[in-house]
């Protein structure tokens, strides 16, 4: 990294890890007008916040029918090796404003709007468009009634979060994050839950309203069984998206037409093991073309009774990729709208599409409220005719003869999060990736770095509580 660029992230970072009296997650806290979809994956254990932690925030519950949320997030970041090139760093600052309305005329009917003011500053790429910055817009906006005790509709512009995230979430770790406008309905059951959708992706553009539609449209089920197996959730969905102007091997452009299949599958088992599982099938077409591909995932982790509560863990992750760059079918995977940070590694540098990826890790807790993690990674092309695609969906690289090798490179990560109470947060992290046999004949074979430190306040919310009480 350049010396100006790199003691500017730097010194942003201590003072952000260093200077902050609050915690850090990944990702800011749940809003109370979340519902969860499906049970989350059973790692990382989530962190306990403080037993009693001086209230930073502002009542927002202004009357029982009128509750007020604000949030500010601030991130510092930047890269030494963009596309693996030696002359490509940035170092730069980014925040978000969310100010959130929640209005109950009655016990089965909400309202809920959300305006999102995002910016980014000092970046030299990239800091005028998606995803990061989008300047006083309505991010969500939608009404929601329960139909008796079983069943709930919402529609409007809303954030959609399933299982893990890897096909269908919000993408809560960019600055702007991603919405959907259309209708969802939830049926409750005995042994979990059914949604059902039919949405359009919320496309941004800064300096004007953010849209939906242009012929993009995504129509689903996904349904979480949590009361067939102990202890096990069992989640089949189904995911149908159409697109237009989509790229072909050709050259021309065509519509979408494609349908995903699959199953997550996650638990705890004896011995204090926990698992979690994904496999997801596409078939379809992109005019002429038929759609083959899939994707798989798989972990499995053992938590100990010992000092730091320490877990380890394995994991495996597979997605096709294009075996005939000249003709044939589809074969490279598409994760469709997924939350695809640090799914495959911190740098977000490797994305589910055309690879192999394996990590070990190791998860330690100094602290109830503290959580260290560090992980290693090896990644591979599952296609060596295909090219290697970011956690954006970006190709990096590609060599269509097949004749560049395989094997992509190794990345280590390394993550510490502290949560002082639910209104503030920090996290940091650091991830460094060494090219490969394939980046080193397809780019100029640099490495990649990546740090990174977050701070997320909620300034206006539900009333701080104090020793389990709720503040006077």
């Amino acid at each position: 990294m350049r010396s100006d660029k790199g003691l500017r992230v730097w010194a942003a970072l201590l003072i952000v890890v260093g200077g902050s009296r609050g915690a850090g997650a990944q990702q800011p806290a749940p809003t109370p007008e979340q519902r969860p979809v499906a049970v989350a994956p059973p790692s990382p254990v989530p962190l306990a916040t403080p037993p009693s932690p001086v209230p930073l925030a502002m009542n927002g519950r202004l009357a029982n029918w009128l509750q007020l949320r604000g949030e500010f997030r601030a991130r510092t970041e930047g890269f030494n090796g963009g596309g693996f090139s030696s002359d490509n760093d940035d170092a730069y600052w980014m925040d978000r404003f969310r100010l959130n309305a929640t209005v109950r005329p009655s016990s089965s009917l909400i309202f809920f709007v959300q305006a999102q003011d995002a910016r980014a500053f000092n970046k030299t790429t990239g800091a005028g468009a998606a995803p990061f910055r989008d300047t006083i817009d309505l991010h969500q906006a939608y009404g929601e009634s329960a139909i008796g005790s079983k069943a709930v509709v919402r529609i409007g512009r809303q954030e959609l979060a399933f299982g893990e995230q890897r096909l269908i979430g919000s993408l809560v770790w960019a600055n702007v994050a991603r919405t959907f406008d259309g209708g969802r309905v939830t049926l409750k059951r005995r042994f979990g839950q059914l949604d059902a959708f039919a949405v359009s992706v919320v496309t941004i553009t800064p300096g004007s309203f953010d849209k939906s539609g242009n012929g993009n449209a995504l129509y689903g089920t996904y349904e979480s069984l949590t009361g067939i197996i102990p202890k096990q959730t069992i989640e089949p969905y189904f995911l149908w998206r159409q697109s237009t102007n989509v790229a072909t091997k050709a050259g021309g452009l065509a519509s979408l037409h494609q349908a995903t299949t699959g199953v997550r599958v996650a638990g705890r088992l004896p011995a204090a093991f926990d698992y979690s599982s994904e496999l997801a099938m596409q078939r379809g077409s992109a005019g002429a073309e038929d759609v083959r591909a899939w994707a798989g995932h798989a972990v499995l982790g053992r938590s100990f009774a010992a000092a730091l509560t320490p877990r380890v863990f394995g994991e495996f992750n597979y997605a096709s990729g294009d075996t005939s760059p000249a003709g044939g079918p589809r074969g490279t995977f598409d994760p469709l709208y997924p939350t695809g940070h640090d799914k495959l590694g911190l740098a977000d540098q490797v994305g589910w599409r055309n690879i192999k990826h394996a990590r070990a890790g190791l998860e330690v807790k100094p602290a109830p409220n503290w959580q260290v993690a560090g992980s290693f990674h090896d990644y591979w092309l599952a296609s060596a005719t295909d090219g290697l695609y970011a956690a954006s969906g970006a190709r990096i690289a590609r060599a269509a003869t097949g004749t560049a090798g395989t094997h992509v490179g190794r990345e280590v990560d390394l993550q510490t999060t502290f949560v002082y109470s639910a209104q503030l947060q920090i996290a940091a992290g650091y991830a460094y990736l060494v090219p490969g046999e394939f980046l080193k004949n397809t780019t100029a074979g640099h490495g990649y770095s990546y740090p990174f430190a977050m701070a997320t306040y909620v300034f206006l919310g539900e009333s701080p509580t104090i020793g389990g009480r709720k503040a006077k």
